[in-house]
């Protein structure tokens, strides 16, 4: 099934150096930029982390540091990026959890903020973890019949990516889910508003889910000592968590957003003050 849409949706994978948001560097990009049309504009590149890649990382993707060191860092090839990706959707495979903050922390380290409001962002292992828990491997043979090949080549993934989300509109389009509540909801709909909802499993204040909203639309911490406490009345009563938070190795969206929360904490203090 192909896909409805009213803008262009960007799939796209990243190679890196390793798994850490905060700390970690894009080695391989790739993005398949779907029109409204159908048609399909692709633009990969490897990309100088400027960090060593580890070994163990470089015998999951197969890029070395040799590979990339006369590559374009991402600093010089991030203005570029955002002009392709300018009024796009976002989907990948994990992206909810990784890609997306990684590519935004790397963004920020260039000195673009990356605006993600008004962006539907489709995650499509959130998908097949919901209704058929696997891998992107599997995830492929399951729904599209036919093995990965170049597994872990960012633009093999993009790709297979993609693919799997029309085979799973295909699939799904006549069965009801159960929410994590028990209560049924109707079938997956091809529609990217709809598949953006779907392919979140929290509602994430920041990026990587290390803030996020609570039943009552207040930002609550989802880790540590103070998980599920308000992040607001936290910072009051205890003006040193914040302190440790931006001194630690969190992504640079996360300490945006809690600067945002922290100034909004202040700002109340001296209305009421005033």
């Amino acid at each position: 099934m192909e896909l409805k849409l009213n803008r262009p949706i960007a799939f796209f994978d990243l190679e890196t150096t390793g798994i850490k948001v905060a700390t970690d560097r894009i080695v391989e990009i790739s993005i398949v930029k779907i029109l409204v049309n159908g048609t399909t504009e692709i633009n990969t590149q490897r990309v100088n982390p400027t960090i060593p890649i580890p070994s163990e990382v470089t015998s999951i993707h197969g890029i070395t540091n040799d590979d990339v060191k006369d590559e374009p860092t991402f600093s010089e090839i991030a203005n570029s990026i955002v002009q392709f990706l300018s009024n796009c959707d976002l989907a990948g495979y994990n992206s909810n959890k990784f890609d997306i903050p990684l590519l935004v922390e790397e963004f920020l380290r260039a000195g673009i903020d990356f605006d993600l409001k008004g962006r539907r962002c489709i995650d499509i292992q959130n998908i097949f973890h919901k209704m058929e828990p696997r891998t992107l491997i599997a995830a492929y043979k399951f729904y599209c019949g036919k093995e990965l090949i170049d597994a872990h080549s960012a633009e093999a993934d993009t790709l297979a990516t993609y693919e799997i989300l029309k085979n799973q509109l295909d699939k799904y389009k006549d069965i009801q889910y159960k929410n994590k509540n028990g209560n049924v909801s109707s079938p997956i709909v091809n529609d990217i508003a709809a598949l953006h909802k779907f392919s979140s499993i929290t509602k994430n204040a920041d990026l990587v889910g290390h803030i996020i909203f609570n039943n009552k639309n207040e930002e609550v911490f989802n880790f540590g000592k103070h998980k599920q406490k308000s992040v607001e009345q936290i910072f009051k009563k205890e003006p040193s968590y914040y302190d440790w938070m931006m001194k630690s190795e969190f992504p640079l969206s996360t300490k945006k957003v809690i600067t945002a929360i922290k100034l909004r904490g202040f700002n109340k203090e001296s209305v009421n003050i005033g």
